[in-house]
């Protein structure tokens, strides 16, 4: 099994979450069968080898990154360079037949009920056909960072238990 893991990230949390997601994964299925890379350098048709996909955003509005928020975060001190983000990249992914797909986020605790990222394109995924485990929410500790304690521990568990699943 092959597994990619497709991440857009502002402050650096999100990707950082996505590289112990991807430990976790390739402490299962070996290092060779685990991609990770950024929204807009994924392909839009997934290579036929890859059976899990795994996205991942950091919450902004109570959804997925837009436009709109990138241009918010970046006047406050992101270096925000891609245009194309999580939410763009899924309208016009196909999505192969019986390919397992989960999300998760980055997002502060406290807001994390109102909505999330990993929510918000679970939806958007199974708007268009797909079947989606909605992951967790990993907390960072304000809308820059830090991670919260303990929270690459509990990505890297969690790329394990989605591996073995």
């Amino acid at each position: 099994m092959s597994a990619l893991i497709v991440t857009e990230s502002i402050f650096g949390n999100t990707l950082a979450i996505a590289q112990a997601i991807s430990g976790g994964l390739a402490d299962v299925l070996g290092a060779r069968e685990v991609q990770l890379m950024h929204a807009s350098d994924a392909p839009d048709s997934l290579p036929a080898e890859v059976a899990l996909l795994v996205i991942g955003a950091p919450t902004h509005t109570l959804s997925m990154p837009n436009a709109g928020s990138r241009a918010d975060a970046a006047g406050q001190g992101a270096t925000v360079a891609e245009r194309t983000g999580v939410r763009e990249w899924i309208e016009v992914l196909e999505l192969p037949k019986g390919i397992r797909v989960a999300t998760f986020d980055t997002s502060i605790q406290e807001r994390q009920r109102l909505g999330t990222a990993a929510r918000a394109a679970a939806i958007a995924l199974r708007d268009r056909g797909a079947e989606t485990l909605i992951g967790p929410s990993f907390y960072v500790t304000g809308m820059e960072g830090p991670l919260a304690d303990g929270e690459l521990g509990r990505a890297t568990a969690w790329g394990r238990e989605l591996a073995t699943a």
